[in-house]
């Protein structure tokens, strides 16, 4: 009797030490952690950045936002090379903000960044005139179009990589969603680095998938492409007729890409900032009455976009400290107008006091303004730290082999 209360109590710590590691690691067979290490451990959230896209230069107004970012990372780190996908696991975007992450993101032959925030919004902006080039003189101005080939030339030069190579989805330098909708399909079509690795026929020239994502119909032609292979095609249209806010595809393929974000069993280690682009334009007294077909579609993708911030509220209720919404209140028209209307746009998001969705429905005006929020997140990012924290030498191999790409 002696020695089974004694085997008992041997095989009762056994099994408590046993749980207790499941509790602090998430794994049974890893090998013994630090407390340090630990620590580390359950503050890492896998982060995420969402940007909206918008009809037009108008999307630009989410780059303020991402240049505040960037350069708050770089005050808190010290570091002046520091950037924005450092401190992110995965960036997502639609229309212009899906030219703007798959810009961010365009790694160089040493694998960092082509482009910082504040080069890539600078390059669009100083380059609008060709995106956005009347696509014929005697068009009227109701039905305007705008040049494929003009958008494609400024596309095609800010995506090379060195000596003009031209650069896939797998020349990341971090995991790239960008959605579009194919009209081959009649379904939305969604631009992965993860399909890419995969398969060459996943693989599309970046340039490509920029010009497919920001086809807005009735500004754009479709866009015809093809992947590196030739062994997919789309008939691609804006992405923001189906994903105007991003935000949602990208939590659900973290969720589920196992093979790059291992860790992530739920929403609870996750990090999400997504970054809107400001509601429709109001409608000017004279045309109160009236609405345009064009003030439609901006209402519609509007309403997707909000629809959106409105379920990941719910989704983040429990910790609604890791879902961070930035979206402008209120559009002037004077704001708008001319080349230099985004970016003052932008700017006035950034001063505005920051709205939450709240969980059952409605929002509540914040304390903080848009640009305070982002300050107080990148101290959460940097605390957070770099994915390869943990050493990788603590974990078994079968670990090591999940984890190898690029993480």
């Amino acid at each position: 009797m002696d020695v089974s209360k004694i085997t008992m109590e041997i095989f009762s710590k056994l099994e408590k030490k046993w749980l207790m590691e499941w509790e602090n690691t998430g794994n049974l067979w890893s090998s013994p952690i630090s407390t340090a290490d630990k620590k580390k451990a359950k503050n890492k959230k896998t982060r995420i950045l969402s940007i909206d896209g918008g009809g037009g230069i108008k999307g630009l107004v989410a780059g303020q936002a991402l240049i505040h970012l960037e350069d708050c990372i770089r005050s808190v780190t010290s570091n002046p090379q520091a950037s924005i996908p450092d401190y992110f696991d995965l960036i997502a975007g639609t229309g212009i903000g899906g030219v703007l992450a798959a810009m961010l993101t365009a790694a160089d032959e040493s694998g960092r960044p082509l482009f910082s925030a504040s080069a890539a919004v600078e390059y669009l902006s100083s380059k609008s005139r060709h995106l956005f080039r009347p696509a014929g003189l005697l068009l009227r101005r109701r039905r305007r179009r705008f040049s494929g080939s003009s958008f494609e030339a400024v596309l095609r030069e800010a995506l090379r990589g060195p000596e003009g190579r031209v650069l896939t989805l797998k020349n990341t330098c971090k995991p790239l969603l960008i959605p579009c909708y194919d009209l081959n399909t009649s379904a939305p079509f969604v631009f992965s680095r993860a399909d890419a690795v995969e398969s060459p026929s996943f693989d599309f020239e970046l340039w490509s998938v920029c010009r497919a994502t920001a086809a807005t119909p009735g500004l754009f032609s479709p866009c015809k492409l093809a992947s590196v292979d030739g062994k997919t095609a789309c008939v691609a249209v804006d992405g923001g007729l189906v994903m105007n806010n991003p935000a949602a595809a990208a939590v659900t393929h973290v969720l589920h890409n196992k093979r790059d974000f291992p860790a992530v069993a739920g929403v609870d280690d996750l990090l999400l900032l997504s970054l809107g682009s400001g509601p429709p334009p109001r409608q000017r007294p004279a045309t109160a009455g009236e609405c345009s077909e064009r003030a439609v579609m901006e209402i519609v993708l509007d309403g997707v976009s909000e629809t959106i911030d409105q379920l990941l509220a719910n989704a983040f209720c429990w910790n609604p400290t890791d879902y961070i919404r930035i979206q402008a209140n209120v559009w002037e028209t004077e704001r708008e107008e001319g080349e230099e209307g985004p970016r003052r746009a932008g700017e006035w998001m950034l001063k505005e006091r920051g709205v939450e969705s709240l969980p059952f429905g409605g929002k509540r005006l914040l304390t903080e303004s848009n640009g305070e929020r982002i300050e107080v997140l990148v101290k959460r990012l940097v605390a957070c730290g770099f994915a390869n924290d943990i050493p990788l030498s603590r974990f078994k191999e079968t670990t090591v082999t999940k984890l190898s790409d690029g993480r």
